[in-house]
């Protein structure tokens, strides 16, 4: 037990590594499904006899059913609990992955890809929820940082390892180590995740759940914080519907190459996610958000320069995205807490709706691209639009009075472990 201002506060049920390891492995399966297939996306066009147009479809109905779902799977772990919810929505997870390998159509292919979305919106809503269920302020921050290392690690390798299991086994393999990740988490959560809150079905009912989505959306505060993550967060999902068909099919990099450029992102990311947590420790997660935005700015305007000026490269796309991502990891863990800290009482819809903006800035971000048609021309007009757009939202934010609920002391660094 510990002391605050005279009142005994119980430790938490998990402990912060804990807490973060568990909700790193649940969320990183969202990004390793994008990730790890995007090697595959060219070759698709040739299994299926289909089109580009029609195979980024794979992605676009995946962002589709995670944003969707995610406003179902947050308010029903409200209700029903952590655990279960999280449980179930990764079977699902699993299900579509094996009807993945055995697609006989890219529309049966779509379709367990919208599926696979579904499943995979469980890992960002419970786990900010859960972060918020046991901690807030700067510890929640501290995980939600090393949430992102440790989400840094997967992805950043996963894209290579798609490529070479494309090469040596085809594309089906991809979605049978998919299938063996949804596995390692369903037994994960079963043997050591422990539920953070209380069966309570008055949660999810319809006239408590629009109260509590009205609440949200008429709240400047969560909805600036929202369009902050669905700009700066979003726009790496986009990004991943348009490189393949850049650097594979324009700059002319195998399946394996493209995957080694992409480590380009996901060490920049990786690096400044590392750097966050050392700085946290004198500075605090909310006030060296600026310096994320300064990379954020300069990747976005640097995007149509290099690509109005030469020709595309992985120097001339992966450049600007570098200083974008290392901006991004700076401006996650703040942006995230914000985004649920002031809402305890329905962190699990908070968080919901906080990651539909997020996945649904990539829908509309990839379905722009799409419309666009010329993926170089998507490149250097979406995702510096989606940046700027962040920024615009992070500068209005700042000037929003902070809810009274997001100022309570909790305990401090290694308190309560």
């Amino acid at each position: 037990m510990n002391m605050i201002s005279g009142a005994k506060v119980p430790a938490p049920l998990m402990s912060e590594r804990r807490v973060s390891l568990i909700c790193a492995l649940i969320v990183m399966i969202g990004p390793i499904s994008l990730s790890l297939f995007t090697p595959a996306m060219p070759e698709l066009v040739v299994a299926f006899g289909s089109t580009e147009s029609v195979v980024k479809l794979t992605l676009s109905l995946y962002f589709a059913g995670f944003a969707v779902a995610q406003l179902v799977c947050g308010p029903l772990s409200d209700g029903f609990g952590r655990k279960p919810v999280t449980f179930i929505f990764m079977v699902i997870y699993l299900l579509s992955s094996v009807l993945a390998v055995y697609a006989p159509s890219i529309e049966a292919l779509i379709a367990a890809r919208f599926l696979q979305g579904v499943g995979a919106a469980v890992g960002t809503t419970v786990s900010r929820a859960v972060v918020r269920d046991l901690f807030t302020n700067e510890r929640s921050a501290r995980i939600m940082n090393l949430i992102s290392l440790l989400m840094g690690v997967a992805p950043a390798f996963a894209p290579t390892l798609g490529g070479v299991m494309m090469g040596l086994f085809g594309w089906q393999s991809i979605f049978l180590f998919m299938a063996g990740a949804a596995v390692v988490i369903v037994a994960t959560v079963h043997f050591a995740m422990v539920e953070t809150v209380p069966r309570d079905l008055s949660r999810i009912r319809p006239r408590a759940l629009a109260r509590a989505y009205a609440t949200l959306l008429t709240d400047r505060y969560f909805m600036l914080s929202s369009v902050v993550l669905a700009g700066g967060l979003g726009a790496f999902y986009t990004q991943a519907t348009i490189l393949p068909f850049i650097l594979m099919t324009r700059v002319g990099l195998t399946a394996t190459e493209f995957g080694v450029s992409m480590l380009m992102q996901s060490a920049s990311f990786f690096v400044g996610a590392l750097l966050v947590r050392q700085l946290m420790v004198r500075f605090g997660a909310f006030r060296i958000v600026p310096v994320g935005f300064v990379g954020i700015v300069v990747g976005s305007l640097a995007l149509p320069v290099l690509l109005g000026l030469y020709p595309p490269s992985v120097l001339t796309v992966m450049g600007p995205i570098v200083f974008y991502s290392f901006g991004t990891a700076f401006v996650m863990p703040a942006m995230s807490t914000a985004s649920v800290a002031p809402f305890p009482h329905m962190a699990g819809a908070a968080s919901s709706l906080a990651g539909f903006f997020q996945m649904g800035g990539g829908l509309v971000g990839s379905l722009v691209a799409a419309a666009i048609g010329e993926p170089v021309l998507a490149m250097a007009t979406v995702i510096p639009c989606m940046g700027l757009i962040a920024t615009a939202a992070y500068v209005v934010w700042r000037r929003v009075p902070e809810p009274a609920l997001a100022r309570v002391v909790l305990p401090g660094p290694g308190e309560g472990l």
